[in-house]
């Protein structure tokens, strides 16, 4: 009985974690590797994770949605994950690396073009990409996107501060200040995780698979990353007036990322078609699953 609650327990927690792809495959670098995933065969929909500096796995509940229509690719960001990186710094790590890698793996699996899912941050990568190579790219879908430039950057952190608390507030600067200090033990990276799981959610079903996802989060790479958007200051609102391919904008009306930044993309896409989840958040496959779904499955079966 007792080894049974210990693997519903389990479960529960890492069920955003145990879907099984159908192929997990390396590609060997100059620079180290990329480890991809890839669920189902059809039409090629490649999931580029948020974060950054956080692995690909947690999309594994997402790709599966798919796979029965498509093959849904997965894969992890340079120096996350199982993508190794021989050297980590601001010469190995940025924007224009991070696509460069998305056109390794598309000539690694012989893809001509794809639709390319974007989520979070993701959808800057994704953004980046479209605007290097938008021959590539059959139909874009930003997910709960950070939008067309940079400005989620002036109002993330009060969007976060007024879902939360004094005293979780409170919480949130001791463990963090544990984290800064060179604690980097499971359990303070949870605690952080667990105090900021919510504000990503409009419910409270999902808290323990997102806060395990927060704690995978690698601080190096994060920085060095928000480093280079912040030198660069990205705004892709002039290339992206040019792209020609459809554009899906889906997010969650209770997103923390706000509305106003998903109907600024919208304004600037001239083929974009944006929807908005109700009692939803940052994760829409998981809390409004079949409609998110649904939209996005009209959505590329629109582009033929």
């Amino acid at each position: 009985m007792k080894k049974n609650r210990v693997l519903v327990l389990a479960l529960m927690i890492f069920g955003f974690y145990t879907i099984i792809a159908q192929t997990s495959n390396m590609i060997t670098t100059s620079f180290g590797s990329i480890h991809y995933k890839t669920f189902g065969k059809g039409e090629p929909l490649l999931i580029i994770n948020g974060g950054p500096g956080i692995d690909s796995e947690g999309f594994s509940s997402l790709a599966t949605l798919f796979k029965d229509k498509y093959m849904a690719i997965i894969y992890d960001q340079r120096g996350t994950g199982k993508s190794n990186l021989k050297t980590i710094d601001s010469t190995t790590l940025s924007m224009d690396l991070l696509i460069d890698d998305i056109e390794i793996l598309r000539n690694h699996l012989n893809i001509k073009k794809w639709v390319v899912l974007g989520h979070s941050f993701g959808g800057f990568v994704a953004q980046h990409y479209a605007s290097k190579h938008s021959d590539r790219i059959k139909g874009m879908i930003l997910s709960a996107s950070g939008g067309i430039d940079l400005e989620i950057f002036s109002y993330m952190s009060a969007n976060i501060h007024i879902r939360m608390s004094d005293m979780d507030r409170d919480s949130l600067r001791y463990w963090s200040k544990k984290i800064n200090e060179g604690d980097t033990t499971y359990l303070a990276k949870y605690k952080v995780g667990k105090l900021r799981a919510p504000t990503y959610l409009y419910g409270n079903e999902y808290i323990e698979q997102i806060a395990h996802r927060l704690t995978q989060s690698n601080p190096e790479i994060r920085n060095l990353m928000l480093s280079d958007l912040s030198k660069n200051n990205y705004d892709w609102s002039s290339p992206m007036s040019k792209f020609n391919s459809p554009v899906l904008i889906i997010q969650g009306r209770q997103d923390l990322v706000g509305s106003e930044t998903a109907f600024k993309a919208h304004n600037v896409y001239k083929t974009s078609k944006l929807v908005l989840l109700n009692e939803c958040g940052h994760y829409g496959w998981l809390e409004q699953e079949e409609k998110y779904t649904a939209e996005i499955n009209s959505f590329i079966e629109n582009l033929h």
